[in-house]
Protein backbone atom coordinates (compact mmCIF):
# COMPACT_ATOMS: atom_id res chain seq x y z
CA UNK A 1 0.00 0.00 0.00
CA UNK A 2 2.84 2.65 1.56
CA UNK A 3 4.82 1.62 -1.97
CA UNK A 4 2.49 3.40 -4.14
CA UNK A 5 3.61 6.96 -2.07
CA UNK A 6 6.86 5.10 -1.46
CA UNK A 7 7.99 5.42 -4.72
CA UNK A 8 7.84 8.96 -5.90
CA UNK A 9 9.54 10.02 -2.65
CA UNK A 10 12.44 7.37 -3.52
CA UNK A 11 12.53 9.12 -7.16
CA UNK A 12 13.16 12.33 -5.47
CA UNK A 13 15.99 10.71 -3.16
CA UNK A 14 17.72 9.70 -6.39
CA UNK A 15 17.50 13.07 -8.24
CA UNK A 16 18.85 15.33 -5.01
CA UNK A 17 21.44 12.85 -4.54
CA UNK A 18 22.46 12.96 -8.54
CA UNK A 19 22.52 16.81 -8.44
CA UNK A 20 25.09 16.70 -4.60
CA UNK A 21 26.81 13.59 -4.85
CA UNK A 22 26.55 12.57 -1.30
CA UNK A 23 24.06 10.47 0.66
CA UNK A 24 24.20 12.89 4.16
CA UNK A 25 23.60 16.11 2.25
CA UNK A 26 20.88 14.75 0.16
CA UNK A 27 18.64 13.22 3.04
CA UNK A 28 19.00 16.36 4.43
CA UNK A 29 17.77 18.12 1.51
CA UNK A 30 14.94 15.82 0.95
CA UNK A 31 13.99 16.46 4.58
CA UNK A 32 13.33 19.85 4.13
CA UNK A 33 11.92 19.68 1.20
CA UNK A 34 9.13 17.04 1.98
CA UNK A 35 9.00 18.86 4.76
CA UNK A 36 8.28 22.20 2.91
CA UNK A 37 5.11 20.31 0.64
CA UNK A 38 4.13 18.90 4.28
CA UNK A 39 3.73 22.53 6.22
CA UNK A 40 0.21 23.68 5.33
CA UNK A 41 -0.78 20.43 7.18
CA UNK A 42 1.98 20.79 10.10
CA UNK A 43 0.71 24.27 10.57
CA UNK A 44 -3.00 23.37 11.04
CA UNK A 45 -2.37 20.61 13.24
CA UNK A 46 0.48 23.37 15.43
CA UNK A 47 -2.53 26.04 15.39
CA UNK A 48 -5.52 23.37 16.29
CA UNK A 49 -2.64 22.02 19.12
CA UNK A 50 -2.30 25.50 21.09
CA UNK A 51 -6.01 25.90 20.78
CA UNK A 52 -6.61 22.89 22.03
CA UNK A 53 -4.15 23.37 24.98
CA UNK A 54 -5.80 27.42 25.62
CA UNK A 55 -9.24 25.59 25.75
CA UNK A 56 -8.05 22.86 28.68
CA UNK A 57 -8.85 25.04 31.61
CA UNK A 58 -12.36 25.46 30.44
CA UNK A 59 -12.50 22.21 29.07
CA UNK A 60 -11.74 20.62 32.26
CA UNK A 61 -14.06 23.00 34.33
CA UNK A 62 -17.06 22.05 32.89
CA UNK A 63 -16.03 18.69 32.45
CA UNK A 64 -15.92 18.91 36.24
CA UNK A 65 -19.19 21.10 36.92
CA UNK A 66 -21.01 18.66 34.90
CA UNK A 67 -19.23 15.65 35.53
CA UNK A 68 -22.54 13.59 36.67
CA UNK A 69 -24.56 14.73 33.80
CA UNK A 70 -22.92 13.81 30.38
CA UNK A 71 -25.58 15.16 28.63
CA UNK A 72 -25.36 18.74 29.66
CA UNK A 73 -21.56 18.36 29.90
CA UNK A 74 -21.47 17.49 25.98
CA UNK A 75 -23.53 20.21 25.29
CA UNK A 76 -21.75 22.71 27.22
CA UNK A 77 -18.01 21.40 25.60
CA UNK A 78 -20.07 21.98 22.08
CA UNK A 79 -21.26 25.63 23.35
CA UNK A 80 -17.21 26.48 24.28
CA UNK A 81 -16.21 24.71 20.45
CA UNK A 82 -18.29 26.83 18.87
CA UNK A 83 -17.74 29.99 20.83
CA UNK A 84 -14.19 29.80 20.08
CA UNK A 85 -14.75 28.52 16.62
CA UNK A 86 -12.53 25.10 17.15
CA UNK A 87 -13.01 21.72 15.88
CA UNK A 88 -11.74 19.10 17.87
CA UNK A 89 -11.40 16.39 14.98
CA UNK A 90 -9.70 19.57 13.03
CA UNK A 91 -6.02 18.43 15.32
CA UNK A 92 -6.70 14.79 14.38
CA UNK A 93 -7.00 14.83 10.80
CA UNK A 94 -3.43 16.82 9.80
CA UNK A 95 -2.23 13.96 11.91
CA UNK A 96 -4.44 11.31 9.77
CA UNK A 97 -3.04 12.81 6.57
CA UNK A 98 0.48 12.81 7.70
CA UNK A 99 0.74 9.17 9.07
CA UNK A 100 0.91 7.41 5.49
CA UNK A 101 3.14 9.77 4.08
CA UNK A 102 5.83 9.53 6.71
CA UNK A 103 5.37 6.14 6.82
CA UNK A 104 6.40 5.87 3.37
CA UNK A 105 8.84 8.39 3.92
CA UNK A 106 10.59 5.70 6.47
CA UNK A 107 10.29 3.19 4.15
CA UNK A 108 12.11 4.80 1.66
CA UNK A 109 15.09 5.57 4.01
CA UNK A 110 14.99 2.37 5.50
CA UNK A 111 14.74 0.15 2.20
CA UNK A 112 17.08 2.50 -0.24
CA UNK A 113 17.61 -0.64 -2.28
CA UNK A 114 13.91 -0.99 -3.48
CA UNK A 115 13.18 3.02 -4.08
CA UNK A 116 16.22 4.62 -4.77
CA UNK A 117 19.02 2.67 -5.82
CA UNK A 118 19.92 -0.60 -6.81
CA UNK A 119 21.48 -2.99 -4.53
CA UNK A 120 24.74 -2.60 -6.97
CA UNK A 121 24.54 1.39 -6.95
CA UNK A 122 23.73 1.94 -2.69
CA UNK A 123 27.37 -0.83 -2.14
CA UNK A 124 29.20 1.36 -4.43
CA UNK A 125 28.30 4.83 -3.15
CA UNK A 126 29.97 6.48 -0.34
CA UNK A 127 27.23 6.32 2.68
CA UNK A 128 30.29 8.01 5.11
CA UNK A 129 28.82 11.30 6.73
CA UNK A 130 30.40 13.79 9.48
CA UNK A 131 31.51 11.32 12.43
CA UNK A 132 28.98 8.44 10.59
CA UNK A 133 30.99 5.70 8.89
CA UNK A 134 28.12 4.44 7.24
CA UNK A 135 24.45 5.84 7.17
CA UNK A 136 22.94 2.03 6.30
CA UNK A 137 23.84 1.33 9.18
CA UNK A 138 23.08 2.62 13.31
CA UNK A 139 24.72 5.25 14.83
CA UNK A 140 27.66 3.94 16.97
CA UNK A 141 28.37 7.26 19.15
CA UNK A 142 24.88 7.00 19.82
CA UNK A 143 24.73 10.94 19.01
CA UNK A 144 21.90 10.98 16.55
CA UNK A 145 19.49 9.15 18.99
CA UNK A 146 20.42 11.76 21.52
CA UNK A 147 19.80 14.64 19.32
CA UNK A 148 16.49 12.92 17.71
CA UNK A 149 15.30 12.25 21.59
CA UNK A 150 16.21 15.92 22.42
CA UNK A 151 14.81 17.80 19.33
CA UNK A 152 11.40 15.78 19.55
CA UNK A 153 11.06 17.07 23.71
CA UNK A 154 12.03 20.74 22.54
CA UNK A 155 9.65 19.83 19.66
CA UNK A 156 6.63 18.95 21.84
CA UNK A 157 7.65 21.35 24.90
CA UNK A 158 7.19 24.11 22.37
CA UNK A 159 3.61 23.09 22.00
CA UNK A 160 3.03 23.25 25.85
CA UNK A 161 4.84 26.36 26.67
CA UNK A 162 1.85 27.81 28.70
CA UNK A 163 1.55 25.06 30.72
CA UNK A 164 -2.22 24.67 30.18
CA UNK A 165 -1.79 20.85 28.32
CA UNK A 166 -3.57 17.53 29.87
CA UNK A 167 -1.84 15.61 32.54
CA UNK A 168 -1.62 12.83 30.03
CA UNK A 169 -0.19 14.59 27.30
CA UNK A 170 2.60 15.93 30.00
CA UNK A 171 3.53 12.38 30.53
CA UNK A 172 3.45 11.43 26.45
CA UNK A 173 5.57 14.69 26.42
CA UNK A 174 8.26 12.58 28.06
CA UNK A 175 7.60 9.52 26.62
CA UNK A 176 7.41 9.89 23.15
CA UNK A 177 11.12 11.73 23.08
CA UNK A 178 12.38 8.68 24.77
CA UNK A 179 10.62 6.06 22.64
CA UNK A 180 12.15 8.02 19.47
CA UNK A 181 15.66 7.88 21.06
CA UNK A 182 15.14 4.49 22.04
CA UNK A 183 13.88 3.64 18.21
CA UNK A 184 16.93 5.16 16.37
CA UNK A 185 19.46 3.45 18.17
CA UNK A 186 17.94 0.57 16.13
CA UNK A 187 17.45 2.40 12.77
CA UNK A 188 19.71 3.31 10.10
CA UNK A 189 21.44 6.77 11.06
CA UNK A 190 19.53 7.60 7.74
CA UNK A 191 16.51 7.78 9.35
CA UNK A 192 17.73 9.04 12.46
CA UNK A 193 19.27 11.85 10.67
CA UNK A 194 16.02 12.66 8.56
CA UNK A 195 14.00 12.77 12.19
CA UNK A 196 16.53 15.07 13.37
CA UNK A 197 16.40 17.46 10.23
CA UNK A 198 12.55 17.52 10.56
CA UNK A 199 12.37 18.31 14.06
CA UNK A 200 14.87 21.08 13.69
CA UNK A 201 12.71 22.33 10.35
CA UNK A 202 9.42 22.41 12.92
CA UNK A 203 10.85 23.75 15.84
CA UNK A 204 11.84 27.10 13.85
CA UNK A 205 8.38 26.76 11.96
CA UNK A 206 6.46 26.94 15.38
CA UNK A 207 9.16 29.61 16.85
CA UNK A 208 8.07 31.90 13.50
CA UNK A 209 4.76 31.45 14.36
CA UNK A 210 5.02 32.02 17.64
CA UNK A 211 6.85 35.03 16.96
CA UNK A 212 3.52 36.29 14.28
CA UNK A 213 1.64 35.52 16.63
CA UNK A 214 3.04 37.45 19.31
CA UNK A 215 3.42 40.52 16.62
CA UNK A 216 -0.16 40.10 16.12
CA UNK A 217 -1.42 40.16 19.13
CA UNK A 218 0.92 43.01 20.09
CA UNK A 219 -0.88 45.33 16.70
CA UNK A 220 -4.26 43.98 17.87
CA UNK A 221 -3.79 46.05 21.18
CA UNK A 222 -2.54 49.43 19.50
Amino acid sequence: MFDIISRPFGALLRIIFDFTGNYGYAIILFTIFTRILLLPINIKQTQSTKKMNELNPKIKEIQTKYKNNPEKMNQELMKLYKEHNYNPAAGCLPALIQLPIIIALFGVLQNPTKFVFTPEEFDAIAKGFLWLADLGKPDQLYILPVLSAVTTYLQTAMLSAKGNVDPSMKTMNIVLPLMIGYFTLKFPSGIALYWVVGNIFTIIQQYIMKGNAALGSKGGEK
